[in-house]
């Protein structure tokens, strides 16, 4: 790590310091993570992934991710809203994805209350995006991990029966969806 938090990758470009090292990572930092998503299943798949990473590695999650495509129809909301216990039996025997019980069925809930949303899921997610524009970090310091803004998507999410979604998971899907910019002000991504 340079004097200015970020890290050196071996083609020479600075990069936040998780989005160096394994190539799924590199991908992602450098196309994904940050950049605005909108769309239903989009950001469905989005809050998917972000509730199986709790509490894990995300390379684990990005290694897993065409399985959870596969698993999941595609994270098509309307599909996956009509998965019952055979598809939760499946999925919980599927080795390509995270086995977890309550994971499954949060992901099928969340598509029940995506599909009874009355704007849709794009306009309640970027709905919550801050006003203005903040300064670029510096380092990874500088990074919170929750924001009122994310404090209050959380809320809104669980008041529309999404579960799952607490403030800090709320935060890193705002940060991974585009609605704020976290890479390092020294990144590469943040000068395109």
């Amino acid at each position: 790590m340079d004097e200015h938090g970020v890290t050196i990758g071996e083609d020479g470009l600075a990069r936040c310091p998780w989005g160096n090292g394994d190539p799924l990572y590199v991908g992602y930092h450098d196309q994904e993570w940050g950049r605005p998503v909108r769309g239903e299943d989009e950001l469905f798949e989005r809050i998917c992934l972000e509730a199986f990473q709790s509490g894990l590695a995300w390379i684990t999650i990005l290694r897993k991710r065409e399985a959870f495509r596969a698993g999941f129809a595609g994270f098509r909301i309307k599909q996956v809203a009509e998965f019952g216990d055979a598809d939760v039996a499946r999925l919980l025997a599927d080795e390509g994805i995270v086995r977890n019980r309550a994971k499954i069925n949060a992901s099928i809930a969340n598509a029940r209350a995506a599909l009874a949303l009355g704007g849709g899921l794009t306009e309640l997610i970027w709905g919550h995006a801050p006003k203005g524009r903040r300064k670029a970090p510096a380092s990874t310091q500088d990074v919170p991990a929750v924001t009122a803004e994310s404090t209050a998507l959380a809320k809104s999410l669980k008041q529309s029966g999404f579960v799952f979604v607490g403030p800090t998971t709320a935060y890193a899907l705002m940060q991974a969806c585009g609605l704020v910019n976290d890479h390092l002000a020294k990144c590469h991504v943040r000068k395109k």
